[in-house]
Order: C-alpha cells, then structure tokens, then sequence
C-alpha cells in the first residue's frame, strides 16, 4: 500500500502545481482542465475543490465557484487533514484549517450571486471555527462588510489587524469595512498603513491568478467604494518608497558590516592574516549586496539631503575602515568600523 500511495500523491501534487502556475499566468480554463482531471480520480481532494472555486471566483464565474467551494466543505469532515492550496495568506495553526479557505470561498461566491443572508452565516460560521486566526477574521469581515455590514463586520477586521498588524492585507479588510460605515477617518488611516507595509498594493487589481485573489478583491473594492463616496484613495509616495528602500539597503549593510567586523576582531588576536582575508571578503560580500546600483543609485543624492545623509555616510565609512584594516591591519581601523557600522544603523532606522 505505501508505494501505491506515494505515487498517487506525487501525481495530485503534479496536477495542484500545474494548476497553479496555469492561474497565475491568467490561463485558468487550462487550470481547471488540470484540476478537474484530478477531481475525476478523487472528488474529495479538498485542496483541489478548494483551488477550483479560487480558480472560478478569479474567473467571474461565481455559480461554478460555489458548487466547487460547496464540495469542499463537504469533503473536509471526512477527509484527513492535507496540506492546503497555495493561498494568500498560508492557513495554520486552527483545527478548522482547511475548512477555512473552502468557506473563504464559498462566501465570496455568494456575495457575488448576492445571496447576501447566506454569505453573512458563512462569515459567521468562520468566525465560530477560527475566533484566533488573522485571515479568518479578515475574510469574514470584508464577507460581512458586504452582505450584513454593522459593528460586527468592525470588530472582525480588527480582530484581524490586531492578530496580524504586519500583514496589509489586514489592514486593507479594516479599511473597506471603514469605507462600507462611512468611518472615512478610519478607512483612510487604514489604507495608507497597507500601503505602508506594502507599496505595490495600490496596484493590487492589476494582479491575475489566485495566489493572491483576496487581495485583488479587497483593492478593487476599496477603490470602488471610495470613487462612489468621492473620497481620494490614497496612492504610494514615490519618495518615500524610494527613502524606504535606500534605507533598507542602509540597515542591511551596517548590519553585515557590524558582524563582519565583530567577526575580524575575534579572529584577530589568533591570526592576523586570517582576519584580514575576512575582512577582504566581507567587503566584497557587500559588493554583491550593491551588485545593482539600478535598486539604490537613483534618488540616492535626493535621499541623503531629506535626512539620509548621516547613515549613508556612515555605512561608507564603515567599509572603507574595513578595508583599510585589510591592507594595514591595526586595531583602530576595526573600532572605527564597528563604530561606523553601529551609527548607520542606528540613523537609518530612526529616520523612518
């Protein structure tokens, strides 16, 4: 039996793969062809069922979605658990982890049929099987934000941001729930903090496939609903973004230099040769960090007079020291780039 069941399972796991890829490129009848081969040989894979409802809901095919997502959720109770679809964001880490993206699914699907009182007791009933999950709490938010609205929808998306304060996503659920109340104080707060964490959603409903479907939805919605409320949606600052990045780059360079030279310095007292040659590769090793200028060059003059000055200059004095303690040795030029690399990163990471 076990060599029967591994090639079954590398082939489920062949056809999950094609599948996705096929989504992702935006071929999704060539991917429900890849899954449906799969649900022929077993109607009751889940992460199957649940990637084809994904896949139908990113097609605008809603009534095929729900019957997908419906199978599903039918097959989890009997099913041993398995690993789930790719999904945006990963599930774990509930018992009910793999009913979740199946009702995740099913919900969507029935607001877009606009079923609305059976969307909201399928966000309800994810808020009962998940109370401490982020993406539990997110999705049947945004499902209840449009198919009941009201002080529950609310307390779901910030339930979601507080479990997940990092993921934009949360952030962008909380902000459309906002919008949905007429909290446009809030939605906007929202929004921008989702665009702080992540520069490029503002170009979410650009995105094809179903890696990150919940996200598309999220933004398209958002900006619907602000256009309707002729409300600004906030766009990303191409300075900051540009500041942020180069700042990025600062902390992971004084952050590379400092351990470096932790490093020389420890290995020096028994081999001076050999601390040197490190120090030689770690300045080489930032070179690759640096290997596109194209990520840090342009902007970088206007970043330093916005106050990028001090770690900027910093981070270079930190690498210059290292290599000049390659070619003369000596303890000082260890303790000035110890040194340097320390206020790089410091500077950089209060000028956020």
């Amino acid at each position: 039996m076990p060599s029967d069941a591994a090639p079954d399972q590398s082939a489920a796991d062949g056809y999950l793969k094609r599948a996705h890829l096929l989504a992702e490129l935006g071929r999704y009848d060539e991917g429900i062809g890849e899954l449906t081969a799969l649900i022929a040989t077993e109607p009751a894979h889940v992460p199957a069922l649940t990637m084809l409802a994904r896949m139908h809901l990113a097609a605008d095919r809603p009534a095929e979605a729900l019957a997908a997502a419906e199978a599903a959720v039918a097959a989890v109770g009997d099913t041993p658990a398995l690993e789930p679809p790719a999904l945006e964001p990963p599930v774990s880490g509930t018992p009910a982890r793999d009913h979740l993206p199946a009702l995740v699914a099913r919900g969507f699907a029935l607001l877009d049929l606009e079923r609305w009182k059976e969307a909201a007791a399928t966000a309800d009933e994810i808020l009962a099987r998940a109370p401490g999950d982020a993406y539990a709490q997110r999705s049947a938010a945004a499902v209840l934000s449009a198919s009941r609205n009201g002080q529950a929808a609310l307390d779901a998306a910030w339930r979601g941001v507080e479990l997940a304060q990092d993921e934009p996503e949360a952030h962008l659920v909380l902000g459309l729930v906002a919008v949905r109340l007429q909290l446009f104080d809030l939605a906007e707060r929202a929004y921008r903090e989702a665009l702080r964490l992540d520069p490029e959603l503002g170009e979410a409903g650009q995105d094809v496939g179903v890696a990150r479907l919940e996200r598309r939805r999220y933004a398209e919605t958002l900006e619907h609903l602000t256009a309707l409320a002729d409300l600004p949606v906030a766009r990303p600052d191409p300075v900051r973004t540009v500041d942020d990045g180069i700042r990025r780059l600062l902390l992971s360079v004084a952050g590379w230099s400092l351990l470096a030279s932790v490093l020389v310095a420890a290995l020096a007292p028994a081999s001076s040769g050999a601390s040197r040659l490190l120090a030689v590769l770690a300045v080489a090793g930032t070179a690759v960090l640096l290997r596109r200028p194209a990520t840090w060059r342009p902007g970088l003059r206007e970043a330093m007079s916005r106050g990028l000055v001090v770690p900027v200059c910093a981070a270079a004095a930190a690498l210059v020291l290292l290599l000049v303690y390659a070619l003369v040795g000596g303890p000082f030029p260890l303790v000035g780039a110890i040194t340097a690399s320390v206020v790089a990163g410091v500077t950089a990471f209060v000028r956020r």
